[in-house]
């Protein structure tokens, strides 16, 4: 975690995603947009929030809403039982159903909405594009089994941020508070990501000194 704003030069300052090199799971917002050197995912927990928002402003109008998240919902089960069994790809014929049904609740959205007008129409166009534009980033979980369903991981590491900036009264008193609590989280979140105790951590590093992840094993030709 780093400090500053919403800016492209802000995201990039950090250090982390120029160097990135897997595949960033993520919602809509475009400032990621510019990273073009790794494959995206959209995460599912965004897209099944605004799915559910559809359907309950019109459940009989809006019924492809249920059915897209119903399918996402299928196809993240079918890709949790093939890591279970050991596979490295969703077999050929299960990926066909889940696109087959993916692209009729597509069709079952253009035209329950065609000729409406209204605001839940408008949020309803507006994820049906999404829906038609991103396939492949909204599947790409389904189709790399290594990549997961949402960003969940990465939402409960700035859930501290957002506890401490309610119990501050909604922000930082110094700018430089804020930047010490940053580096902090980083700290502790990437010890406990390599099993190592967040009580544990700050011990040790006020006494045999900051603990580091290993270093990474070269890959021998």
């Amino acid at each position: 975690m780093h400090v500053g704003d919403r800016t492209v030069e802000t995201i990039d300052a950090g250090g982390i995603w120029p160097a990135f090199d897997g595949v960033l799971v993520r919602d809509g917002y475009n400032g990621y947009t510019h990273l073009d050197h790794i494959a995206h995912a959209w995460c599912g927990a965004h897209l099944l929030r605004g799915l559910r928002s559809v359907h309950e402003g019109d459940p009989a109008g809006q019924l492809w809403a249920k059915a897209m998240a119903d399918t996402l919902l299928a196809a993240k089960h079918a890709a949790e039982r093939a890591r279970v069994d050991g596979w490295d790809a969703l077999p050929a014929h299960e990926l066909a159903r889940i696109r087959n049904r993916y692209l009729g609740a597509l069709s079952l959205g253009r035209s329950a909405n065609l000729g409406k007008r209204g605001p839940l129409v408008d949020e309803a166009g507006r994820l049906i594009r999404r829906f038609e534009r991103y396939e492949d980033m909204i599947l790409r979980f389904a189709t790399n089994l290594a990549v997961p369903f949402s960003n969940n991981l990465a939402e409960r590491d700035q859930r501290p941020v957002k506890v401490q900036q309610r119990t501050s009264g909604g922000c930082w008193r110094t700018l430089a508070g804020l930047a010490d609590f940053a580096i902090v989280q980083s700290y502790l979140s990437t010890a406990g990501k390599w099993g190592h105790d967040k009580l544990d951590a700050p011990v040790e590093l006020f006494t045999a000194g900051a603990w580091l992840p290993p270093a990474p094993t070269p890959i021998r030709p």
